[in-house]
């Protein structure tokens, strides 16, 4: 007997409406295979949504605010003291920090609080200073060595001048996903909520003793590398595992770790790795950041399970919004694309954290993620750091005594939290 294929598909998907009429074939095997994600993933066991955080930091001289170069004792009492959670990076002045696997934000807090603390403790000993910010207030990037490593050797030949600029710092997030699927959704959905989270962390106002105008512009740096950005939309694993495969067999990256996407599915971990995040002065900054990460992360999943995945944004559209984030921080609104109509960030934070509500709650992380609209009303670093000089400067301070006061002030706000 002929059966037609839309008959086969309403008694497999008895939840579908056809209507007068049946739909194209097309049409259904799209539906299913939305239906079929939610079954999927409601039917397995929720993932745990672990996370791990890291953070590269700038070291300094304690007397004049000076970019320093880390001393080979300094990194070796680091690594004697936290073996592979502390790293040198690319440039001899900065050093690299990341936590272990956490199952909460408390625990990461302690892992934080830990590592902070002895990554001061050791630069204290040779008269230097870490601060978290993304672009230190008026160092030349032109008088930086990079470290001697034939990983940063290699990547000053491949990126030449663009590496040399690299006078940056950055957060990044990682959050636990073991359905490498999934994973892609996730990335897919998430970076609709990228410039809200870039707003509430930007650092890096000042360049080379210069103000910006810019809330971070560590961005416009970091965007001169090759791969930066918002990440394509995917649909699957192996569309992006295809994707990386067709650029290593190229010999133009070795692996996934030279994709500079603002978020992406990690090279090394089963987690996908929220990096637009400017570096926070302060340790509970970062915490929230980190929560609000962790928890659209949960929601998002939540509601992919639920079959009413979030809608996925064009890039040229979540664009716009991470411009403003970049130039404004959070004194100017973002654009919500479902009203398509601008709204304050006051606005934006108070929906999110009515959207993250539950998975806050089942996360304990409800003070963190609340912790955002303090960020708002208070300001970000970028506005502390231009509230700073121009304090200085209303003193009697010259411009350069006021970027020094600036850079005792990301390190003192390097020690608040501990």
């Amino acid at each position: 007997m002929h059966v037609w294929p839309w008959v086969i598909l309403a008694q497999v998907l008895p939840w579908a409406d056809f209507g007068s009429r049946p739909c194209l074939v097309h049409e259904l095997l799209l539906c299913w295979t939305s239906h079929n994600w939610a079954r999927r993933f409601m039917a397995a066991a929720d993932p745990e949504f672990t996370i791990g955080i890291e953070e590269e930091y700038l070291l300094v001289d304690q007397g004049t605010g000076r970019l320093a170069q880390a001393p080979e004792g300094l990194i070796a009492a680091c690594q004697s003291d936290l073996a592979d959670k502390v790293s040198p990076e690319f440039l001899q002045c900065q050093i690299e920090i990341g936590t272990g696997v956490c199952h909460t934000i408390a625990e990461a807090r302690e892992d934080l609080r830990h590592l902070r603390r002895t990554v001061a403790k050791h630069a204290n000993a040779h008269g230097l200073a870490p601060i978290a910010a993304s672009c230190h207030p008026f160092a030349d990037w032109k008088e930086q060595p990079h470290t001697d490593k034939e990983r940063y050797i290699s990547l000053q030949r491949e990126l030449a001048g663009v590496a040399r600029r690299m006078l940056i710092c950055g957060m990044h997030v990682h959050v636990g996903i073991p359905d490498k699927d999934m994973r892609i959704q996730l990335v897919n959905q998430l970076k609709y909520f990228l410039p809200h989270l870039h707003a509430l962390s930007t650092s890096s106002p000042f360049w080379q003793g210069d103000d910006t105008g810019m809330s971070s512009y560590r961005m416009t740096v970091f965007d001169n590398l090759p791969r930066p950005g918002l990440p394509p939309r995917m649909e699957s694993w192996e569309e992006y595992s295809s994707t990386v495969d067709t650029l290593i067999s190229l010999n133009l990256i070795q692996d996934s770790s030279k994709i500079w996407w603002d978020l992406r599915p990690s090279s090394k971990f089963p987690t996908i790795e929220s990096r637009i995040c400017d570096v926070a002065p302060r340790m509970e900054v970062t915490l929230t950041l980190a929560a609000l990460t962790q928890c659209l992360t949960r929601m998002l999943w939540r509601k992919t399970a639920e079959g009413d995945s979030w809608r996925v944004v064009e890039n040229f559209m979540v664009a716009e919004n991470r411009w403003r984030a970049q130039r404004y921080g959070v004194s100017e609104g973002l654009i919500d694309f479902g009203r398509k109509a601008l709204i304050p960030f006051t606005q934006a934070v108070d929906e999110i954290l009515e959207l993250i509500a539950v998975d806050a709650a089942a996360l304990a992380c409800e003070a963190e993620v609340e912790a955002a609209r303090q960020i708002v009303i208070d300001g970000t670093s970028a506005d502390h750091q231009r509230a700073v000089r121009d304090d200085a400067i209303a003193a009697g301070a010259s411009h350069q005594e006021a970027m020094a006061a600036v850079v005792a002030s990301l390190v003192a706000d390097f020690h608040v939290d501990l």
